[in-house]
């Protein structure tokens, strides 16, 4: 089981934009903003850039409660059995222990800010996604790769694919 320790309390700190660490997810582009060292182990908080047709798959966090702000595009999000579409300025909340996933079905790129809380989820996007580096625009072509990586994470993370 994977947790997050800290030793110190949140750190007071300024991330100037595109300077945190970069991962491509299956597609997408992942920057993280504050990781669960940097704010005492609270939460750990992302923004995606989720291409058309980018997103995971179903899934089920058992550690952490997962919100979503979006900041561009349109993001439609299975929660449960329900779909709905989520615009700029939208915000959603997913309760651990829910069913969830999301998806870009529109034509033009979405950018979101992703909070887990408690922090603890990046330490699953660090062991299995590969490290974008400052200016790459193109995601390498390796989601088979990544799915394969996803799902022997998963259980050390708390996270279940469905």
């Amino acid at each position: 089981m994977t947790t997050t320790e800290t030793t110190t309390g949140p750190r007071l700190f300024h991330r100037p934009v595109d300077t945190g660490p970069a991962y491509w997810g299956p597609g997408d582009r992942y920057t993280f903003l504050v990781t669960g060292e940097e704010s005492g182990g609270a939460y750990f908080a992302m923004e995606a850039l989720v291409p058309p047709g980018g997103g995971p798959p179903p899934h089920i966090h058992s550690r952490e409660d997962e919100t979503f702000y979006l900041l561009e595009g349109e993001i439609e999000f299975r929660l449960e059995d329900e779909t709905i579409v989520a615009g700029p300025g939208d915000f959603v909340n997913v309760p651990r222990g829910t069913v969830h996933c999301f998806r870009n079905a529109g034509t033009e790129p979405a950018r979101m800010v992703l909070t887990f809380t408690p922090a603890g989820m990046e330490h699953f996007f660090e062991e299995t996604l590969e490290e974008a580096p400052s200016g790459a625009q193109e995601p390498p072509d390796n989601i088979d790769e990544v799915a394969a990586r996803y799902v022997e994470a998963a259980p050390r993370h708390g996270l279940e694919f469905v």
